[in-house]
């Protein structure tokens, strides 16, 4: 029954349900204000130069099928200065569910002052779904069990971010088709669900080596509480940030990160959930990598708060 439960709390977290229940079904991260193209298109080439990271998520440690999450992207502004491209491969995991996504986001960006720009995003892709629910452990055999060998899924999305240097706002829907999951009859109760998020972030001195940033998300989707995550961040002398994180009502945690150069930064998250699952597992451990490729002599945009 243990293990039955925990298959199910893993389900749950991804939002796969094959029952009418709803739940969150994009992944969820600690350092999101440094993983914004995940949930946002508009994000694309925000940073001015041809920028990569990697990110890895384990969620949970120290139960069996936990959560995990890698995400690869990268974004650069196109010749021009108005468009930029960008691109994400995220693998996701949880249980007998594992997803593959590969997205490609367009933004349409726009001077709205001397510092700031407003940017315009869509995005379009698939997530490859497959399910081995006939390994789930159950009192009775259930003939709806069916394994779902990458079943397609289409998908497009839409962002807005308005940023300067110092601070952002966006607001995004990075998959509006709410796509059945159903196999011939085997499933017909399960879909994907629209996620809304609403983000904002804003860094400012308190001397001239040590600054400020606190940032928001808000996270909506249908049948599921909203979900809300503070951070308060500090950087001392534009090298290196430390700081918290509280999800309301799931976890609390600290994050950190290192400058190593203008280009390279290393970032860890550790959170542990407030629910009662905090008792079962080790926490959730996340690593980032951030790259700023240079391909002129000139210097990158340093330091980059977002």
């Amino acid at each position: 029954m243990r293990k039955l439960a925990l298959h199910l709390v893993l389900l749950a977290s991804s939002g796969m349900m094959f029952a009418p229940a709803m739940a969150q079904q994009d992944p969820m991260y600690s350092q999101y204000m440094f993983n914004t193209l995940a949930f946002n298109p508009a994000y694309a080439g925000s940073a001015d130069v041809f920028t990569a990271m990697a990110l890895t998520r384990h969620q949970w440690v120290g139960f069996d099928g936990a959560p995990a999450t890698q995400t690869l992207s990268a974004h650069s502004p196109l010749p021009g200065d108005k468009l930029s491209l960008g691109g994400i491969l995220i693998h996701d995991v949880a249980g007998p569910l594992v997803q593959n996504s590969a997205f490609v986001d367009l933004a349409y960006r726009i001077r709205t002052g001397a510092r700031t720009r407003l940017s315009f995003g869509v995005s379009g892709g698939v997530d490859f779904l497959q399910a081995d629910l006939a390994s789930l452990t159950t009192v009775d055999a259930d003939p709806h069990n069916a394994n779902i060998e990458g079943k397609p899924l289409p998908n497009v999305g839409f962002g807005i971010y308005w940023h300067s240097s110092r601070y952002y706002v966006g607001f995004s829907a990075p998959k509006l088709l709410e796509n059945t999951i159903g196999d011939d009859g085997a499933v017909t109760t399960a879909r994907e669900l629209r996620h809304w998020f609403l983000m904002g972030g804003y860094v400012m001195d308190i001397s001239e080596d040590f600054k400020f940033k606190p940032s928001i998300m808000l996270r909506a989707v249908a049948g599921a509480p909203l979900s809300l995550d503070l951070n308060a961040n500090f950087l001392v002398r534009d090298r290196i940030w430390f700081g918290a994180l509280y999800r309301f009502g799931n976890a609390f945690g600290v994050m950190a990160q290192y400058q190593v150069n203008e280009q390279l930064k290393i970032g860890y998250a550790f959170d542990m959930t407030t629910t009662r699952l905090g008792a079962y597992n080790a926490g959730t451990h996340e690593l980032m990598l951030g790259y700023d490729f240079s391909f002129t002599k000139g210097r990158t945009s340093s330091p980059r708060y977002f």
